[in-house]
């Protein structure tokens, strides 16, 4: 029997002919992530080992992005800790404020992760990287303590769901509205511990910047995995961004899915995750009405340059709404740099927008844009769990950045088509 894309770069990883769903492995690693949050338990478990040294100095990464800027003493002295670590172990990766971003734009963008690869990260968002090709899922801070020491990491290879994609998306919607209606149809738990494949004509009409925030949010269907077939414009983004050997792993014909859906992507409506989970969508054309406190465009989802383009977009020549709280956060200092230099940054102070150095924080109620009690949020983030910005009576919608800037506009949900 053939084996899909993961199960192929898997057994290459574990030195197998072939893996089977199911199948216990051990398989070398191409790279291992921390972030400020999950890297000081991954360092104390790493130290009980007794290792000297990590396994490989250029496959580490670590990237302080939740709580940077340091928001208060507690987060200061964990960073610090990471530092010293990073200094004594001489890891090459380690990227701090001025030169960094949030870790899963960052790394893509740095040339660490290509076709081909294995990555675990201490982050649950580390599915990002499927969208080169690769083979990325999130860890404990446990594993990735395993997996600083030996390069190698445990897994029980996943089942797949096949999304074959096809058509082209409407004007303002974007992979995020693709994502969202994929977890509106198949739950929350839809995927648990599968692979979510993409292929099918389609992919041509989605950018790398589309395909970066749907692997992201695999793990919002509860997927091991997502992963997208490698093909001419993973090639540029990659030959672009790394000078890595990538390898590109295509899924056999006769290989075994649990699911294959077939989703026409000319058929899908701007998309909004209600209160409280990923699942509970709602097309654009049936949200009602729902006043806004708070817009965040950004995260690890979508903070890229296309995202920030088409919030300049509707956004400029506007003024957000007087009740609206508008927080912008790039993704990656060159992302922000491009924003300034296109002038996207400009348009968005002028309307109302608060700009940020990259940070996580409001995406996990950290700091910098905390909401109140009875609070309502329009995010480009990828969870709106209960109090997962603030307090436990707020309410977070998740949706596309076009979305999002035009609801800052109207001080409502709206479409970006009520504004332009």
């Amino acid at each position: 029997m053939g084996m899909t894309m993961t199960q192929k770069i898997l057994a290459a990883h574990a030195g197998l002919k072939e893996v089977k769903a199911g199948q216990l492995i051990k398989a070398k690693l191409d790279l291992v992530l921390g972030n400020d949050i999950t890297t000081p338990v991954a360092i104390k478990e790493f130290n009980k080992v007794g290792k000297d040294e990590v396994f490989h100095k250029s496959k580490i990464a670590i990237v302080p992005d939740h709580f940077t800027p340091n928001k208060d003493i507690k987060s200061a002295e964990q960073v610090k800790f990471i530092r010293e670590f990073a200094n004594e172990k001489e890891i090459e990766n380690f990227f701090e404020i001025g030169e960094m971003g949030i870790e899963h734009a960052l790394l893509p963008e740095k040339g660490l992760v290509v076709a081909g690869d294995t990555v675990i990260g201490a982050d649950s968002h580390t599915c990002t990287y499927g969208a080169l090709g690769a083979f990325s899922t999130g860890i404990g801070s446990t594993d990735m303590a395993a997996g600083m020491a030996t390069g190698e990491a445990w897994f029980k290879v996943p089942e797949a769901i096949k999304f074959v994609l096809t058509g082209k998306p409407q004007k303002w919607v974007s992979g995020k509205d693709v994502i969202l209606h994929i977890i509106g149809m198949i739950g929350v738990d839809g995927a648990l511990y599968k692979s979510m494949e993409y292929t099918g004509e389609g992919l041509k009409n989605l950018s790398m910047d589309d395909r970066f925030a749907m692997a992201n949010m695999a793990i919002e269907a509860g997927a091991k995995n997502g992963i997208f077939e490698v093909d001419e414009k993973t090639i540029e983004y990659i030959k672009e961004h790394s000078t890595k050997e990538y390898t590109v792993y295509s899924a056999d014909e006769d290989a075994e899915y649990s699911e294959v859906f077939e989703i026409d992507l000319s058929e899908i409506r701007p998309t909004v995750a209600f209160p409280h989970l990923p699942d509970n969508t709602r097309t654009i054309d049936n949200v009602g009405e729902v006043e806004i406190d708070q817009v965040v465009i950004g995260s690890c989802t979508n903070g890229r340059i296309e995202d920030l383009r088409v919030a300049a977009e509707i956004l400029k020549g506007k003024k957000v709404h007087k009740r609206v709280r508008l927080i912008v956060f790039p993704a990656t200092q060159k992302i922000w740099l491009q924003a300034l230099k296109e002038g996207l940054l400009e348009a968005l102070v002028e309307a109302g927008a608060a700009v940020s150095t990259p940070t996580c924080g409001p995406c996990l109620g950290g700091h910098m844009g905390i909401l109140a009690a009875g609070e309502r949020a329009v995010a480009t983030t990828n969870r709106n769990f209960v109090g997962r910005m603030g307090h436990v009576e707020s309410e977070v919608y998740l949706a596309s950045p076009a979305v999002a800037a035009a609801s800052a506009v109207t001080g409502k949900i709206s479409s970006p088509e009520e504004v332009m």
